[in-house]
């Protein structure tokens, strides 16, 4: 072959091969970009897989009230429409059925346990187990005391401290110019977070205040029937005093509609003769409010779902949450305009 055919052949085999290269190179990006694109659906299925079969292991506390019910419905409902399974237990006020509950979450291997604390004590040893299985703990409506804050994420509640304040708040304006304030109190649940905070932030007020005096206080444990027996208490004891009651603080509107009766059984007018500020804002409180039985409600937001729902996706998606997330809340006074609160639900 002379030496001009011999480059001819050369450069038509070079030819050759760079178009088969080229040809390899498309055939290659092509199954990339299909592999790739199949990759990309594939993961995208999964995320939306993992988002749409979240299980959420939720323990309450009871039924207790009508506030505590709206509560557990706000979490089913909010569950519901974000398509998350929803695991739910009733404690019935008992401490020992919360911490079974919670066991039964982790055994379950649920994504997230969500609860209400009843009590802020004895919470350690099953939130080390949740923590060990792997699953994240977030604390509805209570808060809890515990050497070790990483065992649970955070915390989606109402501001107790700030319910106590304003309640508090309330009655320095109601009697400004007095001299002498006689308040009696009905606790809630002791050993509770919400006790503790509407106790602690009602006395931060009161106490800027030398005029106002606590002069008794009794737990009505939330529930209405021990509200009647608490106030038949607080009666007795400022009687066998000589001390006459000048307001009422209740920490729910159950018990404060439960001792409407035995106000009147001693002849004392809820709203007239003894001013009464309560916390919930339940719908028999607020109408009792419109009919002067009650001088002042305030809110304690139930509507807490769709916050804990959303909070839920974002640890599942491993983002980072707030430690403490408060829901807004109202104050609802006797001077306001009350045709322009809305219905309660509760």
């Amino acid at each position: 072959m002379d030496l001009y055919k011999f480059n001819i052949h050369r450069q038509k085999r070079q030819v050759i091969h760079s178009s088969q290269v080229k040809f390899l190179m498309f055939l290659f990006l092509s199954v990339f970009m299909i592999v790739s694109c199949k990759e990309n659906k594939t993961k995208s299925s999964e995320q939306n897989e993992k988002q749409n079969s979240i299980i959420v292991g939720f323990s309450q506390i009871g039924a207790e009230s009508a506030w505590r019910t709206c509560n557990t419905e706000s979490m089913k409902k909010a569950a519901r429409e974000a398509g998350i399974q929803l695991l739910y237990e009733n404690a019935e006020q008992k401490q020992e059925n919360q911490i079974k509950a919670l066991r039964s979450f982790i055994a379950y291997q649920v994504d997230v346990i969500v609860f209400v604390p009843i009590v802020q004590k004895g919470w350690d040893n099953v939130l080390r187990e949740a923590k060990e299985a792997g699953i994240p703990v977030i604390l509805s409506d209570r808060k809890i005391q515990t050497s070790d804050e990483t065992l649970y994420a955070g915390l989606i509640s109402t501001n107790s401290e700030q319910q106590g304040r304003n309640a508090a708040k309330y009655l320095v304006e109601k009697f400004e110019g007095r001299k002498k304030v006689n308040i009696v109190e009905i606790r809630g649940t002791d050993g509770s977070s919400v006790v503790e905070g509407r106790y602690n932030g009602f006395r931060e007020i009161i106490s800027q205040h030398p005029e106002f005096e606590i002069v008794a206080s009794e737990t009505g444990d939330f529930l209405r029937s021990k509200g009647k027996e608490a106030m038949q208490l607080l009666i007795e004891e400022c009687k066998e005093k000589n001390i006459k009651i000048d307001a009422i603080y209740s920490h729910n509107d159950g018990m404060i509609l439960g001792a409407f009766d035995t106000l009147r059984k001693h002849n004392m007018e809820p709203g007239k003769d003894v001013v009464i500020v309560s916390i919930d804002a339940e719908q028999a409180a607020i109408d009792a409010l419109k009919e002067g039985l009650i001088n002042c409600v305030i809110e304690c937001n139930p509507d807490t779902g769709a916050l804990i729902i959303e909070i839920v996706k974002n640890l599942v998606a491993g983002n980072q949450i707030p430690r403490v997330t408060y829901v807004s809340e109202t104050v609802f006074p006797d001077y306001s305009d009350l045709s322009k609160i809305e219905p309660r639900g509760y």
